[in-house]
């Protein structure tokens, strides 16, 4: 049986703010729904994902800006950053780990500019949201076998 991520709840503090910071990434809002009782969903999705994110009033009880290892898969590393960057995103220089393809937790290991071979998998660069829920853009442009 196929099972397909179709939604991420992101914890946010701010439901209007968080939606004005994603929309500036250009990604598609879905959705806005409200309730009578205080309730909000608000739905969101990046450019060519299947995959959207959710966050609102009485969505989660998770604290504002817990959620990270969030992933953006991009064909050019380098490009992705530029374009955060010019949305006004304060995003990481693109970097490698030292120890190979995937990295570490926060900022250990990481070696400033993409991976020396441009092996998939192995450059990123990361920002955060305005409640400090961790993003990371991961250059994928050969998929493993099976994937």
């Amino acid at each position: 049986m196929d099972m397909k991520l179709e939604i991420v709840v992101i914890p946010v503090s701010d439901v209007d703010r968080s939606k004005a910071f994603y929309t500036s990434l250009g990604w598609r809002l879905d959705a806005d729904f409200a309730a009578g009782d205080g309730f909000r969903v608000v739905q969101l999705t990046p450019p060519g994902s299947p995959c959207s994110v959710i966050f609102g009033d009485g969505v989660s009880s998770a604290v504002p800006g817990s959620a990270e290892g969030l992933y953006l898969v991009v064909s050019d590393v380098e490009a992705a950053r530029a374009e955060l960057a010019r949305n006004g995103v304060e995003v990481s220089e693109v970097f490698h780990d030292s120890g190979g393809v995937f990295h570490h937790a926060g900022s250990k290991d990481r070696v400033p500019g993409p991976d020396p071979e441009r092996r998939s998998y192995a450059s990123f660069a990361s920002f955060t949201d305005p409640d400090g829920n961790g993003w990371m853009l991961q250059e994928i442009t050969e998929r493993l076998p099976g994937r």
